[in-house]
């Protein structure tokens, strides 16, 4: 079987090592008449080509930017960071893979058989967060003696700034995506006409302590889609160096594992392919990789300088609070 560990030990640059993965899984599809492996070729073609193309990303992120500057304006008193990336190759190829477990799980579990190869391949269809952008809004405590108006008073900038992306994107070329009722926002801070484009994970607080506000725009100009994603710094500590990031490589590989002691071994081989795939890429040891651009001691401390696991950096832009010896009333 081919897999993408394969071709991490050689040295190369992230180009030739998707160039390289493509060709032998491409390849090995038509050998062996494997629908799905094919599907997966033009899923890693889609990365390769965001990795390359610089136009759009240009372009899209100037549009960014003018929220930023929106912002800046706006609210002055918050300090705030936006970042933009696209998603890394093992997150991508970790996402394709584990979508194929799950689906075939969730179906197998409730029907007793297995979906169809049309039905895996409209499963895979739903990618929409290759590029992904993150606003960071912090309320600085010295405009706010009082903890408890502080945060109540940023969970409302919060919702403030939501309202008003969708319409400011939507004049600059961009299209919100419905969220299909996934995780409908319960907040009274959200506007009604926004809220059928938003997942709540504030308001809908995950097991784990997740949240953030995530929207999902159409990019009129580059035809593609991504994601914006709002939250507080405080929920962004949870979600990178808290609760959040801690339990979740654990609770992955826990739910993995009870998925293959279900599914009988050799009955649906892309269940197979895709659980070995995705549990290769759980247990990798990333300073044994030798990738141009990237180094790591371990897996917590990483050079990533090719976007290989932590992603490409699209943009970073920074707002430092104004007035930090005023008080706000």
């Amino acid at each position: 079987m081919i897999k993408l560990n394969d071709y991490l030990y050689s040295g190369d640059t992230i180009f030739r090592i998707l160039d390289k993965y493509i060709a032998d899984l491409r390849k090995e599809a038509k050998r062996t008449h494997n629908a799905i492996d094919l599907t997966h070729c033009n899923f890693l073609l889609q990365i390769r080509g965001l990795l390359e193309h610089n136009d759009f990303l240009t372009a899209q992120s100037q549009q960014i930017r003018e929220f930023y500057k929106y912002m800046a304006k706006e609210y002055p008193f918050l300090a705030f960071t936006f970042k933009g990336r696209i998603k890394s190759l093992i997150r991508a190829e970790a996402k394709f893979n584990g979508y194929i477990v799950e689906y075939i799980y969730d179906y197998y579990v409730e029907r007793g058989t297995y979906p169809s190869v049309s039905e895996i391949k409209d499963r895979l269809s739903c990618f929409r967060d290759f590029i992904a952008y993150r606003i960071v809004i912090s309320m600085p405590k010295c405009h706010y003696p009082n903890e408890e108006k502080r945060k109540a008073e940023e969970l409302k900038c919060l919702y403030e700034i939501a309202n008003v992306l969708p319409g400011f994107l939507e004049e600059r070329g961009f299209t919100a995506e419905s969220a299909y009722g996934v995780k409908i926002s319960e907040s009274s801070f959200m506007n009604e006409e926004v809220r059928p484009y938003y997942r709540d994970y504030i308001s809908n607080q995950s097991a784990n302590g997740y949240q953030s506000l995530h929207i999902t725009f159409f990019d009129n100009s580059s035809r593609s889609f991504m994601e914006v994603q709002i939250r507080t710094k405080t929920m962004d500590d949870i979600a990178e160096i808290g609760q959040a990031n801690h339990t979740a490589y654990e609770k992955k590989q826990k739910e993995e594992r009870a998925r293959r002691d279900v599914i009988p071994k050799g009955e649906c081989r892309y269940f197979d392919e895709a659980y070995e795939r995705g549990m290769d890429l759980l247990g990798i040891e990333l300073n044994k990789l030798d990738v141009n651009m990237f180094g790591a001691v371990d897996n917590n401390l990483i050079n990533d300088g090719c976007g290989l696991y932590r992603g490409r950096l699209i943009l970073p832009y920074e707002h430092l609070s104004r007035f930090q010896n005023d008080l706000i009333d």
